[in-house]
């Protein structure tokens, strides 16, 4: 792979309702030590990319409100690798932008677009398949995904379906398949030739910016209007004017459906989107009753294969609980089922109606 022409854009602008209340409008889940590793999700991230590319080639893609958070976390950043949205607008404008961006830097350049708040616990694999992919990205005019082995039926994720006859490492794609019902999941699992799409893209700037022009062109159309904005002082006036008239659509849906230029690199690098408190107990170390136990002090009795948080010095006592995701923070208490952990992300509406962004 030519490393001096690869760039790496994390994506790291949203709220993670899921992991509420720990994860807020002000501090999403993104600038949490979540993992309690030492390290934020994004610091780990941006550790981990550094490890294929220098730092003044990864950028940060995030809201505007976060702009700071991100210079706090990652000092080594200069501002013009900080791409600010004005408005979440899902993936699809925001690959459009940063494919622009980084294009206007280098006409040869190849992309890696990644989420900030994932866990890749096979960092070396990790980067070897990048490599694969960033080289057949190079020579071919392809947009490609990394594709994660499906362990289980799981109906949160995108599905691939891959042409597994194919030669090489690299499969041709033949559909995407967007969170499935639980019957064609499994289907999907037993069949052999379906991958979880892990939303960590690679391509080059030119094959990207094609497909925005052939398929969402009103995306292109309105962030491509004026290309010498890009990397001057006039950028971020230009973005806060033009970017909230794209239209809200994900890359997968606008993109990576409808071409026929997709492939994707079926990759075992022990991930995982860490989207729910219940996939963080899933990767968590536990004790002898099946417990994760993030609390400084605590008397459990009777407890059982439960996910337990809590901030500062505060005695935790539970006798006779099974199945819990309970998170304490200063303002907000959560005790909750863990398998109906899916709705803390409704909770999060009823909250808001009323309380308003209070506890948000």
């Amino acid at each position: 792979m030519s490393n001096q022409h690869t760039y790496v854009a994390i994506m790291a602008g949203g709220i993670g309702s899921r992991f509420w209340p720990s994860s807020r409008t002000h501090r999403p889940k993104q600038f949490l030590d979540i993992l309690g590793t030492g390290e934020t999700l994004i610091q780990s991230t941006f550790n981990r990319f550094k490890q294929l590319v220098s730092a003044d080639r990864i950028f940060i893609v995030t809201n505007g409100m976060y702009k700071d958070l991100v210079k706090e976390q990652l000092p080594e950043l200069t501002d013009n690798q900080i791409i600010c949205e004005p408005s979440r607008n899902n993936t699809a404008p925001c690959v459009a932008l940063t494919a622009l961006k980084i294009h206007a830097l280098d006409e040869r350049a190849n992309l890696i677009i990644a989420p900030s708040d994932h866990l890749i616990l096979k960092e070396g694999v990790f980067i070897d398949k990048l490599k694969t992919a960033v080289d057949f990205a190079e020579k071919n005019d392809a947009l490609l995904t990394l594709g994660i082995q499906p362990s289980r039926p799981d109906t949160g994720y995108g599905y691939i379906n891959y042409d597994i006859s194919s030669a090489g490492e690299i499969k041709q794609v033949k559909r995407f398949t967007e969170k499935p019902p639980l019957e064609t999941a499994q289907a999907f699992l037993e069949s052999g030739d379906y991958v979880w799409n892990a939303g960590i893209f690679i391509w080059s700037t030119k094959s990207i910016l094609a497909a925005f022009q052939q398929h969402a062109t009103s995306i292109y159309d309105i962030l491509a209007q004026d290309l010498t904005v890009f990397n001057t002082p006039a950028e971020q006036n230009f973005i806060d004017t033009a970017y909230p008239k794209t239209p809200s659509i994900s890359v997968d849906y606008a993109i990576m459906e409808q071409a026929d230029n997709i492939y994707t690199l079926p990759a075992d690098i022990g991930w995982s989107d860490l989207g729910t408190w219940g996939s963080l107990y899933a990767e968590s170390t536990k004790d002898s009753q099946g417990n994760v136990i993030n609390a400084p002090i605590s008397q459990l009795e009777d407890v059982r294969d439960s996910y337990i948080r809590t901030n500062g010095e505060k005695l935790v006592v539970i006798n006779g609980l099974q199945d819990y995701i309970i998170i304490d923070e200063s303002d907000v208490l959560l005790i909750y089922p863990k398998n109906k952990e899916q709705e803390i992300k409704s909770v999060n509406t009823q909250i808001s109606k009323l309380f308003g962004d209070k506890f948000l």
